[in-house]
């Protein structure tokens, strides 16, 4: 490999760390339940598409809702209903295959979703009481608290 092309390599993986690093929290309590049950959570950053956020979701962001009975995530894809379990220790969450109604969506934005939602292995907040769903350290996808939808 050229000198340049190495130097070039570094400095964009610094680059990279930098922008994308953010402070987190555990995710408890002092009641000992954690922050983010029983909530809505709104989807408003989510990595890998080269199609902008509001280019994937111009009318209805997907959300996200975690019920601490039964281990169960459900929510919203901005166009299908879906649900499953997950199973979590502390930090750790893997959440299993979905269920999803099967109306006809367009664009990618549900699928795009769904394939980021699949390579989560932990969870954490960021500094302003946001979700990170993450895999390994690296934050995939951010959501804000919502008041429950209907």
């Amino acid at each position: 490999m050229r000198p340049n092309t190495l130097l070039l390599l570094s400095l964009f993986s610094v680059l990279v760390s930098a922008c994308c690093s953010t402070k987190t929290k555990e995710v408890t309590s002092t009641s000992g339940k954690s922050d983010f049950y029983d909530y809505a959570w709104e989807l408003e950053y989510i990595s890998g598409p080269r199609i902008a956020f509001d280019g994937l979701y111009p009318e209805k962001k997907p959300y996200i809702m975690f019920k601490e009975a039964g281990s169960q995530f459900s929510g919203n894809t901005s166009c299908n209903n879906y649900s499953g379990k997950y199973t979590k220790k502390e930090n750790n969450i893997q959440l299993g295959n979905s269920m999803k109604t099967m109306a006809f969506c367009e664009g990618g934005g549900e699928e795009t979703f769904l394939k980021m939602l699949g390579k989560v292995n932990r969870l954490a907040f960021d500094s302003e009481g946001k979700l990170l769903l993450l895999t390994d350290d690296i934050p995939i996808m951010r959501f804000k608290k919502i008041a429950k939808p209907n």
